[in-house]
């Protein structure tokens, strides 16, 4: 069985900084793309940043230069550091598990975690 189990959320001041964490199991995600999307409510899910298997880094526009993606593969687990939060990056933060072979093999998802940022 598939899991990816978010932490490190809550309620932060604008200005301030948290680091998610994700960690999987029942799959070998060295070899999955790692991504963390993000859905504020009355929005669409967005990319807020994703890591490949080979370390390469993509961000969403609005977070760029503030959030850091990084992964720890012995410890089947991704980070997301957020620095510089704003109100508007209030959202259920979600991990995102993805590998494509020529087709979709797999892609799997957390169950979420709330970022509040709000003084």
């Amino acid at each position: 069985q598939v899991q990816l189990v978010e932490s490190g959320g809550g309620l932060v001041q604008p200005g301030g900084s948290l680091r998610l964490s994700c960690t999987t199991s029942g799959i070998f995600s060295s070899i999955y793309t790692m991504g963390w999307y993000r859905q504020a409510p009355g929005k669409q899910r967005e990319l807020a940043a994703q890591i490949t298997s080979s370390g390469s880094t993509n961000y969403g526009d609005s977070v760029k230069g503030r959030f850091t993606i990084s992964r720890d593969n012995a410890k089947n687990t991704v980070y997301l550091q957020m620095n510089s939060l704003k109100p508007e990056d209030t959202a259920v933060y979600y991990c995102n598990a993805v590998r494509y072979q020529g087709t979709l093999k797999g892609d799997y998802w957390g169950q979420g975690t709330q970022v509040t940022v709000s003084s």
